[in-house]
């Protein structure tokens, strides 16, 4: 099947499917008599493999190490939960740090009329660059 029907039949856009094999985490398809990439029963399953660990946040070095495991038959199931465990943690802090920057902007919100007067607090906060109190940051998606 092309790129096309592959990544319809798996949930995905073919762009997706495209990156994930640039990014080697699934071999590269065979091409055809045109040129197009082919892709087999067991490369879908790859895909959706891949997929379902996008749809809980695991960044593509942590699939790299979950599809290893998943292909290897004699893996230790520990290090399956090590990495459920870890990924589990970084949504947390990701998940704290949105909640600090929903409470900035509620806080900033707070202190504006929101009228056609022209001060703003909300832009003198974003101005001075102070508006997150406890320190917090947008979360990363580095090293995932």
């Amino acid at each position: 099947m092309t790129v096309g029907e592959a990544a319809r039949r798996a949930g995905v856009s073919a762009k997706a499917l495209r990156t994930w094999e640039r990014a080697g985490l699934m071999p590269p398809a065979p091409r055809g008599g045109a040129g197009y990439r082919v892709y087999g029963e067991a490369d879908l399953g790859t895909v959706r493999f891949i997929a379902a660990a996008r749809r809980l946040g695991f960044g593509m070095a942590r699939i790299r190490g979950l599809l290893a495991l998943w292909q290897d038959r004699a893996r230790p199931s520990a290090e399956v939960k090590r990495l459920a465990l870890d990924q589990a943690a970084e949504l947390r802090r990701e998940a704290s740090a949105l909640l600090s920057m929903a409470g900035a902007l509620d806080g900033l919100a707070a202190t504006c009329h929101g009228d056609e007067r022209p001060d703003c607090p909300i832009l003198d906060g974003l101005d001075a660059g102070n508006v997150l109190s406890h320190g917090g940051s947008p979360p990363s998606r580095a090293g995932r």
